[in-house]
């Protein structure tokens, strides 16, 4: 049975009119902001002093504050002009497994109900994290779990920095200790690819390394791509921190097999990008190479890599594979690794076997996926690449 529709008055015009309720104002994500922006916003859109926005930025990228409540030094009008006008973007701690390792891997859910994970490595010397800059990812490497979520949303520069600030105060906790940042590393080689979020990469990179933030040192960050050609040479003259490269092929036809950006920018075209990539001196490239049993991990394939890498300052990260079900690789021995790395060594290239951290858990290279949280039944957004 239809519904009856609503009476229309005999005279229009006498019916009530209502204006349109206004729409609720856009807070800004001041937790994304540079300290160049936050000063802007400060003066220019709240008519504060400048000297004010220091003061709120250390309380977010020092002190890891949440709330506009925690800045005690700030005036009560101010906070809350803050709270009307602004806010500081949540991550809240979803879940949290330990492997036997020490490692911890941390899922978050954002405040639209997505889900990224981070991973912490500690070990004698530093303390890591591995950061995420997706929710999912575009770039469908047949390897990794990651690539099976498809690209869901782009991390915004507050959502980036968040991770680091969270695990802070949890390592703080957890180890009982005062200092503001303990953890001593980053590695952007969670979920997503970060060179295709370029800009909000920038911008986090920017308020990680500020001293009047967690003032890390570029020596201490590195970010890793499946090799976006474009966005290398913009990465290296627009930021001062370390490249990886995820190569994990000697070959063009095995590289177009599991990564499917090679089928645009293929071998060749990234090794150029590489060679011209601007080193400080004394830096070199990272290659991560993932062995897949039968596959990349011939002696044949080690000859070939120690090739295409001859004139490129380069390392090579070795990556024993952690298998993930239903996406048909095993991993390579521990034996043929061994004689991998020990041919590159003879063949001048110098190589190390990375050892694989929180692989129990699932918070190893290659297995961020969050099982458990994002909804399988969520339609994936794959754009085109730059």
């Amino acid at each position: 049975m239809q519904p009856e529709s609503p009476s229309i008055p005999a005279d229009i015009s006498a019916a009530p009119v209502s204006a349109p309720a206004p729409a609720p104002a856009k807070l800004t994500e001041v937790s994304s902001l540079t300290l160049e922006g936050l000063t802007r916003f400060l003066t220019e859109d709240l008519g504060e002093r400048a000297f004010r926005a220091g003061q709120l930025y250390r309380w977010i990228h020092q002190r890891g504050a949440t709330s506009f409540d925690e800045m005690t030094d700030l005036s009560k009008a101010l906070r809350e002009k803050l709270k009307q006008r602004a806010e500081i973007v949540p991550l809240v701690k979803d879940a949290e497994q330990r492997s036997v390792d020490g490692t911890i891997k941390y899922r978050w859910k954002t405040r639209d109900g997505r889900f990224i994970e981070s991973v912490y490595m500690p070990s004698e010397d530093r303390k890591t994290l591995c950061v995420s800059t997706q929710v999912g990812c575009a770039m469908a490497c047949t390897f990794c779990m990651t690539g099976t979520l498809g690209l869901k949303r782009n991390l915004t520069p507050g959502e980036i920095v968040a991770q680091v600030h969270a695990v802070n105060r949890e390592v703080r906790k957890l180890e009982n200790l005062e200092t503001l940042r303990p953890l001593s590393n980053l590695v952007f080689m969670g979920m997503g690819e970060p060179l295709h979020n370029f800009e909000n990469l920038k911008t986090a990179l920017s308020i990680l390394q500020s001293e009047d933030g967690p003032n890390f040192s570029h020596r201490h960050i590195t970010v890793s791509t499946v090799g976006l050609v474009p966005m290398i040479e913009r990465f290296g003259q627009e930021t001062d921190v370390k490249l990886a490269i995820s190569l994990n092929a000697s070959t063009d036809e095995q590289r177009s097999k599991t990564m499917p950006v090679n089928r645009k920018w293929n071998i060749a075209a990234l090794l150029d990008a590489c060679r011209k990539f601007p080193l400080r001196q004394g830096r070199r490239i990272t290659f991560e190479y993932v062995l897949l049993q039968d596959f990349n991990d011939s002696d044949e394939d080690a000859y070939r890599l120690i090739e295409l890498l001859k004139d490129i300052p380069a390392k090579v990260n070795l990556i024993p594979y952690n298998e993930n079900p239903g996406l048909g690789f095993k991993t390579t021995m521990d034996e043929r690794a061994e004689r991998f790395r020990e041919l590159l060594c003879e063949g001048h290239v110098a190589a190390f076997i990375r050892q694989n951290r929180g692989r129990d858990i699932a918070g190893a290279c290659g297995q961020l996926a969050n099982r458990g949280g994002e909804k399988a039944s969520e339609t994936p957004q794959n754009p085109e690449l730059p």
